[in-house]
């Protein structure tokens, strides 16, 4: 004769679970003034990167076509890279992808282009504009102290340098 047992349980209980989700609540809590900080700073890299990479293709472009091309800077970190002598648009980037939150400052003051020419140097804008020489890209949301800023640098050779000025002068990404 055999003695029928009582199935095993499995599975968790609700006071389980609602203690699981207690836990992962609070640890949520905590971790997300780290994780914006953390997107508000990719973001601000994403800008800088961003424009970097408008301004060698600017650069590339020029040499390619043995031609003067222009780099405009739009809207914060959106950019358009064009043909001076047609107006043709090789390639334009938006603000929207991926650097909303990034700030761009441009020195000098109300410069917003700069114009390669076929030796990939800076060369005088057609419209006799001042050319841009420095671009610190910085958050809009954050506090200077927890922004990384980047810095971009333009000489007048045509080289084009990413860098953080945040840094000491040891450090080979140093302004």
């Amino acid at each position: 004769m055999s003695v029928a047992r009582p199935a095993a349980q499995s599975g968790m209980t609700l006071i389980e679970i609602m203690i699981t989700l207690a836990i992962m609540g609070i640890l949520l809590m905590i971790g997300m003034p780290s994780f914006n900080t953390w997107i508000a700073n990719t973001q601000v890299r994403t800008g800088a990167e961003g424009l970097t990479n408008g301004l060698q293709l600017a650069r590339a472009e020029a040499v390619r076509r043995n031609g003067n091309i222009a780099f405009t800077l739009g809207t914060n970190t959106g950019w358009t890279v064009s043909v001076v002598s047609t107006g043709e648009v090789v390639q334009t980037r938006s603000e929207d992808d991926g650097s909303k939150q990034a700030t761009v400052t441009i020195t000098p003051a109300g410069a917003a282009m700069l114009t390669f020419n076929g030796y990939g140097r800076v060369t005088t804008n057609a419209d006799s504009s001042p050319a841009i020489a420095q671009i610190d890209v910085g958050s809009s949301t954050l506090a200077a102290s927890q922004t990384r800023g980047l810095r971009i640098t333009l000489g007048s050779g045509g080289n084009v340098r990413m860098c953080d000025p945040a840094l000491g002068s040891g450090d080979p990404r140093a302004c």
